[in-house]
């Protein structure tokens, strides 16, 4: 979620007036997602490279998470919402982290949308804490160790890898999130800034995605043989 900064910029703003329109486009593209039945969201709302802007952007940044977690997460209990975090959430206050388990708790058990919130969160750091914890829970370190065993230890190893990756603000690059994860997704980028960051927006995103062909090395030819196959056989 890029542009805040240069949204507020652009109206001679300050950057706090681009964060807390920022946090209205989540509240938006949540909710857009929620209706059109997006199993899984993971925004990358502080990354922990974060850590080296101004201290008073990054007081900024953790008190506005902390609102958004009194003001929303009842919302999102009631629509079904499951929400979680990841990443290192030890150099955080005490309040911000109590809020987190709380809202983890509350909607633990609902069945909609999977939301997640990386905050603190790098994909390499993702990547080395999963095989730490691997290596503290094998029994035999002689046996080769496979994708598979990796993947139980990864933040987010209990959900399907991303189908569409979002980024706004016009960098074209996916700056340390999910690298595990994003290995065959679908990338797109939009000049369009965060806050701006719409349905429509969204929508057009969607659409990309199902402009294009994912065949996992296949050719296309074998996946329209697959295809053909799956009809014939229905």
């Amino acid at each position: 979620m890029d542009g805040n900064g240069r949204w507020a910029k652009r109206r001679f703003l300050p950057r706090v007036a681009g964060h807390r329109r920022g946090v209205d486009a989540v509240r938006n593209t949540v909710q857009a997602c929620a209706e059109k039945g997006v199993a899984a969201l993971t925004l990358f709302a502080f990354s922990s490279e974060n850590w080296r802007r101004p201290a008073e952007e990054v007081s900024l940044l953790m008190q506005l998470f902390v609102n958004a977690l009194q003001q929303e997460v009842e919302r999102l209990h009631r629509n079904g919402v499951r929400f979680r975090v990841i990443g290192d959430l030890s150099p955080f206050d005490p309040l911000l982290t109590g809020l987190i388990d709380e809202a983890q708790r509350l909607t633990a058990g609902n069945q909609g949308l999977v939301l997640t919130i990386a905050a603190n969160y790098g994909g390499r750091w993702d990547i080395i804490q999963a095989v730490n914890r691997m290596r503290l829970a094998a029994t035999d370190h002689d046996v080769p160790w496979t994708e598979g065993d990796l993947l139980s230890y990864l933040s987010l190893g209990d959900l399907p890898e991303p189908d569409l990756f979002i980024r706004t603000g016009g960098e074209q690059r996916i700056s340390n999130f999910l690298l595990w994860q994003l290995a065959y997704t679908e990338l797109y980028f939009t000049d369009t800034l965060w806050p701006d960051f719409n349905v429509a927006a969204l929508d057009e995103a969607i659409a990309s995605y199902r402009r294009r062909e994912r065949r996992f090395g296949r050719t296309s030819e074998q996946l329209s043989s697959v295809s053909v196959a799956r009809g014939a056989s229905g």
